[in-house]
C-alpha cells in the first residue's frame, strides 16, 4: 500500500516518502520524468506539455491508416492473383517456375524499398511528415495503377514482365518512405497513454486493405472464367488503385504537421536538423544509434516473416502445395484477416495498460511454440482444422502487428526519427519480410516438407525474442525530443501536478543526501 507523503513546511514531500500521484506511474514513465526535471530543474508548466486537439488527431490517425489500407490492397491483390501473374507474364514456364518467377517479382520491390527509406526518410526530417507521405501517396497510387495497363507477355513479349518488375520497384521505392513516415506521424500525434491503441489503427488500415484485396479478387475468380481472368479480369483491382490513391492524397494534403516536428521547427532546430541530414545523417544514424537499430530489425523481422507468410504465401502454400481448392484457400486466409481486424485495436489497447514488451513477448513464445502445429492442422481435411490453423497464426501476427507503430518510432528521437525508421523498417522487410514467400517456397520445393513454413517462423520468433529482451519498455513514456502528449486539459494539469510532486522528491532527496 502506498505511504502517504509527509510535507514539509511549503508543501514539499519529505525524503522516503513516494506522493500517490507518482507512486501510480508505470516505472519507466516515472524515470523519463525524473530524467527531465532534473534537465529542466523545475516542474513543468503548461508550456511544457502539449494536448493534442481531438479533431486534428483522429484525421491524422484516418490518414495514415487509408495510405497503408492502399498499400496492403495492392500486396492482397498481388498475393492472391499470384499463379495468374505468373501465367500472363511468364507463360513458357513450368507452372513452379511461373510461381517462383511471380514470387520473385513480388520480391523485386523490395529490394528497392530501403533506397526510398534513404531518399524519403531524410526528407521527412527536413521538410516534414505531412509533405513526404503525400509524396509516398501518389507515386504508390500510379505505381499500382500502372500494372493494371501493362500488356501481356502474348502481347509483347519480354517487355511485359520488365515493365511489371518496373512498376514493382516504382511501387517498393514509395513504400520505403510510407510506412516509416505514417508510423511516426501517428507516433508524435498520439497521446502518451494512447500511442499503442492509436496506432495500432495504421496496421488495421494495413489488414483492411489487404482484406479488401482479397475479397475484391475472390470475387473475380467467383464470378469469371479462368480464360476471362486470364484476358482481362486480373486487371481490375490495379485499377481501382487509381481513385483510392487521389482519395488518399486529398485527405493527406489536409492534414498538419505533427506537433513533433512543428516543435523543432518552434526551438529553431531545423536548420541544423537539416544540414546535419545533408552531409551525414546515414552515417550519424550508425553510429549513435545503432543499437535501437539493431533492436528495430529485430522486432520488423519478427513481425513481418509471420506478415508475409500468412498474406503473401498462405494463400498459394494451400493451393499450390496441399493442392486446396482455390476458393476454400481464399476464405481460409481472409478470415484471417478479418480476425487480425478485430483483435488489432484491443491488443494496441492492452500493450497501452501493460507494456510493449509482455506483448511482444507472448507473442514470440507463441510463435515458438504453436507455429509448427498450427500447419498441421492447415495440412489437414476440411475446413474446420485449417480455419483453426489460420486463425492461430492470425492471432500471432495481431500480437505482433499492434504495438508497432507505437513501439518502432520511440525507438528515435524526434530529429532523425523518419530517417532511422525509413533505413531499420525497410532493410529488414526487404530482407527477411518480403522474400519470406520466395524463400519458402524454395525450400517446399527443394525438400518437399511442406512443414518448412512453420520451422522458419520459429526462427524468426527466436530472433524476434532476443530483440525483446533488449528493447526498452516505452508504454506512456513521451517520445525522444518531444514535449509530454495528453488528451485533454485536464490531463495537463494532473501531469503537471504530478511533476511538482516527483521535483519535490528529488529536492528533498537532495536534501536528504547532503
Amino acid at each position: 500500500m502506498t505511504e502517504s507523503p509527509e510535507r514539509r513546511p511549503g508543501g514539499k514531500a519529505t525524503a522516503g516518502h513516494v506522493p500517490q500521484a507518482v507512486a501510480e506511474l508505470p516505472h519507466q514513465v516515472r524515470d523519463e520524468l525524473a530524467h527531465r526535471l532534473r534537465r529542466k530543474g523545475s516542474p513543468f508548466t503548461r508550456e511544457d506539455v502539449q494536448v493534442v486537439e481531438e479533431p486534428m488527431l483522429k484525421r491524422a490517425v484516418s490518414a495514415s491508416a487509408l495510405g497503408n489500407c492502399m498499400e496492403w490492397f495492392d500486396f492482397g491483390v498481388y498475393s492472391y492473383l499470384a499463379a495468374t501473374i505468373g501465367e500472363v507474364f511468364y507463360p513458357n514456364a513450368s507452372d513452379a517456375a511461373q510461381l517462383l518467377a511471380s514470387f520473385a517479382t513480388f520480391a523485386a520491390a523490395f529490394v528497392v524499398r530501403p533506397l526510398g527509406g534513404l531518399f524519403f526518410g531524410p526528407l521527412g526530417d527536413k521538410l516534414g511528415r505531412q509533405k513526404v507521405l503525400a509524396a509516398t501517396m501518389i507515386l504508390m497510387a500510379f505505381g499500382t495503377f500502372l500494372i493494371g495497363f501493362i500488356p501481356s507477355y502474348a502481347t509483347i513479349g519480354i517487355a511485359a514482365p520488365i515493365l511489371l518488375l518496373l512498376a514493382r520497384m516504382l511501387q517498393g521505392f514509395s513504400t520505403g518512405g510510407e510506412y516509416g513516415g505514417a508510423t511516426t506521424f501517428i507516433a508524435e500525434f498520439s497521446p502518451d497513454r494512447r500511442r499503442g491503441f492509436l496506432g495500432s489503427w495504421l496496421d488495421f488500415g494495413t489488414f483492411v486493405g489487404y482484406a479488401l484485396g482479397s475479397v475484391l479478387v475472390t470475387g473475380l475468380n467467383l464470378a469469371l472464367s479462368d480464360s476471362q481472368m486470364l484476358a482481362w479480369g486480373w486487371r481490375i483491382p490495379f485499377l481501382i488503385a487509381g481513385p483510392l490513391g487521389l482519395i488518399g492524397l486529398y485527405m493527406r494534403l489536409k492534414l498538419e504537421e505533427s506537433p513533433a516536428f512543428q516543435q523543432q521547427l518552434d526551438e529553431h532546430e531545423h536548420a541544423v536538423a537539416e544540414r546535419e541530414a545533408e552531409r551525414h545523417e546515414f552515417r550519424t544514424i550508425l553510429r549513435r544509434h545503432w543499437e535501437p537499430l539493431l533492436i528495430c530489425v529485430g522486432l520488423v523481422l519478427l513481425y513481418n516473416v509471420t506478415n508475409y507468410m500468412v498474406t503473401g504465401y498462405l494463400p498459394t502454400y494451400q493451393t499450390e502445395v496441399l493442392g486446396r481448392e482455390g476458393t476454400t484457400a481464399d476464405v481460409l486466409v481472409l478470415a484471417g484477416m478479418v480476425w487480425v481486424v478485430l483483435l488489432i485495436t484491443f491488443i494496441g489497447r492492452l500493450s497501452d495498460h501493460v507494456g510493449r514488451r509482455p506483448v511482444y513477448r507472448w507473442a514470440a513464445v507463441g510463435q515458438i511454440v504453436l507455429a509448427v502445429p498450427a500447419f498441421m492442422l492447415l495440412r489437414s481435411d476440411g475446413w474446420l482444422l485449417p480455419a483453426l490453423g489460420v486463425l492461430i497464426l492470425a492471432t500471432l501476427l495481431a500480437g505482433f502487428a499492434a504495438p508497432s507503430a507505437a513501439t518502432l518510432p520511440a525507438l528515435f528521437p524526434t530529429s532523425v526519427r523518419y530517417a532511422a525508421m525509413g533505413i531499420g523498417f525497410n532493410f529488414s522487410v526487404a530482407a527477411f519480410g518480403g522474400t519470406t514467400p520466395l524463400v519458402t517456397e524454395s525450400l517446399v520445393s527443394a525438400t518437399g516438407n511442406n512443414l518448412v513454413p512453420g520451422c522458419y517462423l520459429i526462427v524468426s520468433g527466436l530472433i524476434g525474442l532476443l530483440a525483446v529482451r533488449f528493447m526498452p519498455e516505452t508504454a506512456g513514456v513521451p517520445l525522444h525530443g518531444s514535449q509530454p502528449m495528453v488528451s485533454t486539459e485536464q490531463e495537463a494539469k494532473e501531469l503537471i501536478s504530478t511533476s511538482r510532486d516527483l521535483r519535490d522528491m528529488q529536492e528533498a532527496q537532495g536534501v536528504s543526501r547532503r
